[in-house]
């Protein structure tokens, strides 16, 4: 089998539009969440969300492009451009061992609701024949393979909060299984309209507190929600020979991988966390390596009243009495929920943990919840020097997916 490292990274969040504006926000326990811009919220339950602030698509794509192109999208293809530029591959891999693994959770829902205002207005004929392919959500993955000249595996992920971690996850299996040389993968998402926060506001999913300060708050007490928020975090991941052979700087290596399902509910997940610990436990076992206190875990960490416990139960499930030894924490209490996008960022804060021997924070983590009782490095970065990262993520559907990495060893 092949090893797999990571040679290239970027991104578009709430709290910085680059690795190192994410990063240096992140260590500064600052978040990104405010009173929503867009859109009037005074007839919704919620009025807040973390929102993409100062990006210009036109930085990375002509104009002509940019109204043919749903805005999680041009949030995928920055990462993208940030993340080959990183890794200074381009014209350094044959096309056919080139593949992109760039999932969303939702996709075009923008998209959707302009067109679908256009047919009630004006009629079908007047629909855009972009509707389509700007809609579905396997056309951020083609559009970056297409600009790249990615003619290898290409295999949009598709679930829910999971999928930045699954398409992760899947482009670490093909390297390693010697499909692919390296492959573009991770996630975009850009859900904060109207239809998308009243749907998740509807089923209890998101906080309604105004306080922006309070909103996104893991492991707390008084955690009521979590907040929306979107963005993209790309990275690109290569054959580790590949890489050498090339002279590319290697971040980090992934060594382990493993997903799961509650197969019990749309929404909420198993109070047993069977289905997440055996997802924990496959990716260590995927490495071949047992877990110790040298562990650094970004948690899902949403903000929910669910969530948070259950994913307590199940790192304890998983690693015994370990997990009172390891450190944790959840960027979303800065960065919000970006759903699809949000494990190619997390995993970006894993290999930035894993280089500065930082572990970022979670914020506003004041009041902890008794169900809730491991070191979650409430408020302030902490330095810890971790020599390997797991991070996990949970999605709607009960999927569960888990990424291991650590620094490059000999």
């Amino acid at each position: 089998m092949k090893r797999v490292v990571v040679t290239g990274m970027g991104c578009v969040t709430p709290v910085g539009n680059s690795v190192g504006e994410f990063w240096d926000s992140l260590v500064a326990g600052r978040h990104g969440i405010g009173q929503v811009t867009r859109f009037d919220t005074s007839t919704s339950k919620v009025a807040l969300a973390a929102e993409v602030k100062g990006f210009d698509p036109l930085t990375v794509m002509e104009s002509s492009d940019v109204r043919k192109t749903d805005l999680y999208a041009q949030y995928a293809i920055a990462a993208a451009v940030q993340a080959m530029e990183d890794s200074g591959l381009t014209g350094s891999i044959a096309p056919e061992r080139f593949g992109c693994y760039v999932g969303s959770g939702i996709g075009g829902l923008g998209t959707m609701i302009n067109e679908t205002t256009v047919l009630l207005d004006k009629g079908p004929t007047r629909i855009s024949p972009f509707f389509v392919p700007m809609m579905i959500a396997n056309m951020a993955s083609a559009l970056i393979a297409m600009r790249y000249g990615a003619q290898g595996p290409n295999l949009p992920v598709v679930t829910a909060c999971s999928t930045g971690t699954n398409a992760l996850g899947e482009a670490y299996r093909a390297i390693k299984a010697g499909a692919a040389d390296a492959i573009i993968a991770g996630g975009a998402e850009a859900s904060i309209n109207p239809l998308a926060m009243g749907g998740f506001a509807n089923c209890m999913a998101l906080t309604t507190t105004t306080d922006p300060d309070r909103a996104s708050i893991p492991f707390d007490a008084d955690r009521s929600g979590f907040v929306i928020s979107e963005g993209a975090g790309i990275l690109v991941l290569e054959e580790l020979t590949h890489a050498q052979n090339r002279g590319a700087e290697v971040y980090g290596e992934i060594v382990g991988y493993a997903n799961t399902c509650d197969a019990y509910h749309m929404t909420a997940p198993h109070p047993d966390a069977e289905g997440s610990a055996a997802m924990i436990r496959g990716a260590f076992q995927d490495a071949g390596i047992a877990p110790d206190e040298h562990l650094y875990i970004n948690a899902h960490g949403t903000s929910t009243p669910l969530n948070d416990k259950t994913e307590t139960l199940a790192i304890k499930k998983a690693l015994g009495e370990v997990a009172h030894q390891v450190v944790i924490s959840s960027t979303k209490s800065m960065t919000g929920h970006m759903l699809g996008a949000a494990g190619g960022v997390e995993a970006i804060a894993c290999i930035q943990a894993l280089r500065t021997g930082i572990i970022p924070p979670t914020v506003g983590l004041a009041n902890p919840d008794p169900d809730c009782d491991l070191d979650y490095v409430p408020s302030v970065a902490r330095e810890a020097h971790p020599r390997t990262a797991l991070t996990i993520s949970l999605g709607f559907g009960g999927h569960n997916a888990g990424l291991l990495m650590r620094s490059v060893a000999p």
